[in-house]
């Protein structure tokens, strides 16, 4: 049972080790209401993923942390729990697939990390890693369908709240369901009435086929702009798909140009360097996609970590 006293005791012990990310205005999004983006972008290691990590791992026991910790990755979850790891002097092993871009690869091995490349997707890496957490009992730190790392996202939401506290609505970019879960519990059991609106690509929403049919299914891994949110969110998923279809009102999903054409906006208007993911948000205000939009808002802009050669191509 995840209730707002855990995540705001999850807020008070990752405090020391994370940015307290800025809240700006944006023109370009408000002249029909008024529009704030949240810069999770700014996070340590450039994405909001450093929350739930550090919060599940310091609610590990020392045995545990002396075995070390692996978690599975198309990025941003294994800075995160590599990064973490370091500063709690914990051994960790990312497991990556052959999907995953090398810049990536390379930005967590910086973090002090191992990282081993196995599958050729996500799902095969993941069951490759469950085996080998079973097989030597050695914790495995999942990127989202976890309680304590739901409980670590939803900081950011305290956040937002304690910022903008007339907020009605909010958009997140959504993959397996732990950043969206966090924060609507955060926001919503302290005020029930703001609405929490998902975003995610059209090639590959896990959470929104799900969503659609009832219960968790698999989907084909398809590369896109926003291959953060890629992934099943998994058949035997245990939290995050009841909390999205508990607290999620409204589902959008943006195809590929409006991506890229996200990532332009937030350059040249908010100037800020967005990932794929992180430009979804802004296209569903930008472009009016949701009738659930209220008058104040916020668009969580979820990592900044893109690679510079597609930036480079898609802001020129």
């Amino acid at each position: 049972m995840i209730s707002l006293d855990k995540i705001r005791e999850a807020h008070k012990k990752i405090s020391p080790y994370i940015n307290y990310t800025p809240l700006i205005h944006s023109d370009f999004l408000s002249k029909k209401r008024n529009v704030k983006l949240k810069l999770e972008s700014l996070q340590k290691t450039g994405s909001f993923k450093i929350r739930g990590a550090l919060n599940k791992l310091l609610s590990l026991s020392e045995e545990q942390k002396n075995k070390g910790v692996i978690a599975v990755s198309t990025g941003n979850h294994g800075k995160g729990v590599a990064y973490a790891s370091s500063l709690l002097g914990i051994k960790s092993t990312i497991y990556m697939s052959s999907m995953v871009p090398k810049y990536r690869k390379l930005a967590i091995e910086s973090l002090g990390a191992n990282v081993e490349i196995v599958g050729k997707n996500s799902d095969e890496a993941d069951l490759y890693a469950r085996n080998i957490a079973k097989n030597n009992n050695i914790t495995l730190v999942h990127p989202f369908d976890d309680e304590e790392i739901i409980i670590g996202q939803g900081t950011a939401g305290l956040e937002m709240i304690n910022d903008f506290p007339d907020v009605d609505s909010v958009i997140i970019p959504t993959s397996g369901g732990g950043l969206i879960g966090g924060i609507a519990l955060a926001l919503k059991l302290q005020n029930p009435q703001i609405k929490v609106i998902g975003v995610s690509m059209e090639r590959g929403p896990s959470m929104y086929e799900s969503l659609k049919i009832g219960k968790p299914v698999d989907v084909e891994e398809l590369e896109t702009l926003a291959d953060c949110l890629g992934g099943s969110i998994g058949l035997n998923n245990k939290y995050t798909f009841k909390i999205a279809k508990e607290r999620i009102d409204d589902f959008v999903l943006i195809n590929e140009n409006k991506i890229a054409e996200g990532i332009r906006i937030n350059f040249f208007e908010h100037k800020i360097i967005s990932e794929g993911a992180a430009a979804t948000s802004v296209m569903v205000v930008k472009d009016n996609m949701s009738n659930l939009i209220g008058k104040n808002v916020i668009c969580l802009i979820c990592g900044g970590n893109i690679e510079a050669k597609l930036f480079k191509e898609i802001i020129s």
